[in-house]
């Protein structure tokens, strides 16, 4: 009984086969169950055209024995090109050489000749049946078992040890490389993989992009044991370059280890990868003290607070003082963003300012802050300096409301700064100079805050035309009793002076810090031994 045809009557197929009648007889047989066929008198013929029809071809029937090439080195030519393409082999001989070749090349089925038709119309449904649930569980790029193997082995296996691996800044390698060596890397990762990790232990699984499983067979294996091995391999690919068409890149991957019955080891192996990363760690097993359950609860509520606080108001510039190192009088007010709950708590942003950024509310804070500072600039005659991240700058849609603003307050624009975040990477320096040349329109002046801890330090002075250098606090807290943070932060302090941009040190929390401050002639300071952040009511 034949089952499972109809899946023919769509489908294009090569058929190669030397001998005139038998080829024109089963043509004209697989006309009647199949969309369109290809026929070819020989391999060498029938290479050609699956090299000229190969999006069309999803089937391909070939005898052994033919002129030119014959059928199994077409085979082999063919999966050069397409590795999953379904191959039924027609032949008079069955000897074992035969067929032990035909398997080993990665043919799926054969059928005697001479051929019975009801056979070799099963036979292409069973191949075809086959390839469709292969691809659903296979990877094409690796030839790996991808992440629907994945949970189906976790659902029907005693899997409780696994890791997770993945390409650090894999997208910027596809920015600088292309796809196609991204490809290529990733396919020598693969088999980096399946090469170090003994397939009688450990199955290796492409689960999507750049990230990669690898999973003990057995239970109850030594976790730490898996780690050591995990860690060498992890050695061996840092110290290993990649060689790419004869070019040489180094990549470098971080793991995340877990144990749990079944989807749980694969649920906290996802969870301590990104946590690894974040504490810029290159393997780590997951531990519940590690609180990161406690940490995407947290993240929730945050979302959620954070759309109450737009909606109702709850967010609010809080205004600490930055006064004159010699006179100790206020020249300017800093912006800081609050939370502050109906009972009146306030909340600071490392709270939830990742939260926010990481969601579509952030730009919604400058928004908040730059009102709130022309409310105090024009209610009570106040300079007011206010932070910008470069993922401000670069939004579009927040530097049409910035400089709306300001144009809608343009006499009062002469007391608004801006502090431009230099603890956040700055990857395009003419949108930045863009941004400062516009907002010079209204008499702004500009500044970097964080200096000394980020990224471009000494260069952003040649780099941006800046006004000021606020130190960032980790340079300060601590200058009264380390001769290096005096060194460094004298450095910066004589370094501005020749650009002559002035200077600005926050976290001034004691006199003996006001008097280094003062001893290095920094010009402003800023800091809780002067006045904490203060609501807009509580300035005179």
């Amino acid at each position: 009984m034949i089952n499972n045809i109809s899946i023919l009557k769509n489908i294009t197929i090569l058929y190669a086969e030397d001998e005139k009648d038998l080829r024109e007889v089963t043509h004209q047989i697989l006309k009647g169950f199949t969309k369109k066929q290809y026929v070819a008198q020989n391999g060498q013929e029938g290479l050609e055209l699956f090299k000229k029809h190969e999006k069309e071809i999803d089937l391909i029937i070939t005898d052994v024995n033919m002129p030119v090439l014959n059928g199994l080195d077409m085979v082999k030519e063919i999966k050069k090109i397409n590795i999953n393409i379904p191959i039924i082999v027609a032949t008079a001989f069955s000897n074992k050489e035969y067929l032990l070749e035909a398997i080993d090349i990665g043919v799926d089925k054969y059928v005697l000749k001479p051929i019975d038709i009801a056979k070799l119309l099963q036979v292409m449904s069973q191949s075809l049946i086959y390839h469709e649930l292969k691809d659903l569980y296979t990877d094409k790029l690796t030839n790996l078992p991808n992440r629907n193997k994945l949970k189906k082995d976790l659902d029907e296996t005693n899997i409780d040890l696994m890791a997770l691996l993945d390409i650090d800044e894999f997208s910027t390698i596809n920015d600088l490389f292309g796809e196609n060596i991204g490809d290529t890397i990733l396919f020598e990762l693969a088999r980096k993989l399946k090469d170090y990790f003994d397939e009688e232990e450990y199955l290796v699984y492409r689960i999507e992009a750049d990230k990669f499983a690898i999973v003990a067979k057995m239970k109850n294996q030594d976790i730490d044991k898996f780690y050591d091995l995990c860690k060498s391999f992890a050695d061996k690919i840092e110290k290993e370059s990649l060689l790419i068409d004869e070019d040489e890149i180094d990549i470098n991957i971080t793991i995340g280890i877990a144990q749990g019955d079944g989807s749980r080891a694969f649920k906290y192996s996802q969870r301590v990868i990104n946590y690894a990363r974040t504490k810029l760690q290159r393997i780590m097993i997951y531990n519940e003290s590690f609180k990161i359950q406690q940490s995407f609860e947290e993240n929730i509520k945050w979302v959620k607070q954070l759309k109450i606080g737009f909606r109702e108001n709850l967010f609010q510039a809080y205004f600490q003082p930055i006064v004159n190192t010699k006179t100790k009088e206020v020249y300017k007010y800093e912006a800081l963003i609050r939370y502050v709950t109906k009972e009146g708590l306030e909340i600071a942003p490392y709270n939830f300012i990742n939260v926010a950024k990481k969601t579509k509310l952030y730009p919604n804070i400058i928004k908040i802050v730059l009102q709130d500072a022309f409310k105090l600039i024009i209610n009570k005659n106040k300079r007011v300096s206010v932070n910008i991240s470069f993922d401000d700058i670069a939004n579009v849609e927040t530097t049409s409301f910035i400089y709306e603003t300001l144009e809608k307050n343009r006499d009062y624009s002469q007391f608004l700064e801006f502090e431009i975040l230099e603890s956040e990477e700055i990857s395009d320096f003419n949108e930045v100079s863009k941004f400062i040349s516009e907002v010079r329109k209204f008499n702004c002046i500009v500044g970097v805050d964080d200096f000394g801890a980020g990224y471009s330090n000494f260069n952003l002075l040649t780099l941006l035309d800046i006004d000021f250098v606020k130190i960032d606090g980790s340079l300060i807290e601590k200058i009264n009793s380390s001769k290096d943070l005096e060194i460094i932060v004298n450095t910066i302090a004589n370094f501005s002076k020749e650009f002559k941009v002035k200077t600005v040190a926050e976290y001034v929390s004691n006199e003996d810090i006001y008097n280094k401050i003062k001893d290095l002639n920094i010009d402003f300071c800023q800091g809780y031994y002067f006045e904490k952040p203060l609501s807009y009511e509580n300035i005179n």
